[in-house]
């Protein structure tokens, strides 16, 4: 039980169901808003469904209803969800480029021990130098 317990307390699950219940929640508000758009696109083409349209006796009335509902559930998506959420990831960004990154210290001594050997010139040592 100990670990069917730890499994479920396990915060990636949680996430997710909370994930999930939102979803689920904004389904409503998406579907609403591309009802009311294919209303406002129904009173200004004259037809709110295309389901009834039978070229030649095919029908794809059916396709372009569903074809017009996803054109704007993608741009009510889009518009509503990831532009924001990128605007919020630059802004976001921005805030850490602000703050010097920490370099440890057995890093920063070597480096410096770098930069006064390289300012010093020396030639680095031969085979031939007795020094050596």
């Amino acid at each position: 039980m100990k670990g069917f317990r730890d499994f479920l307390l396990r915060g990636n699950i949680v996430e997710l169901a909370v994930a999930f219940i939102m979803a689920t929640a904004f389904t409503a508000v998406v579907t609403a808003t591309v009802q009311m758009i294919m209303d406002v696109v129904g009173k200004l083409g004259g037809v709110r469904d295309f389901s009834t349209y039978n070229p030649g006796g095919v029908s794809v009335g059916a396709f372009l209803t569903a074809l017009v509902s996803f054109l704007i559930l993608a741009a009510v998506v889009y518009f509503v969800i990831v532009v924001p959420y990128m605007k919020a990831r630059e802004v976001l960004r921005l805030g850490d480029l602000d703050e010097p990154a920490s370099v440890p210290e057995d890093v920063a001594l070597l480096t410096e021990i770098r930069d006064l050997i390289a300012r010093r010139g020396t030639p680095t040592p031969s085979a031939s130098d007795p020094t050596v």
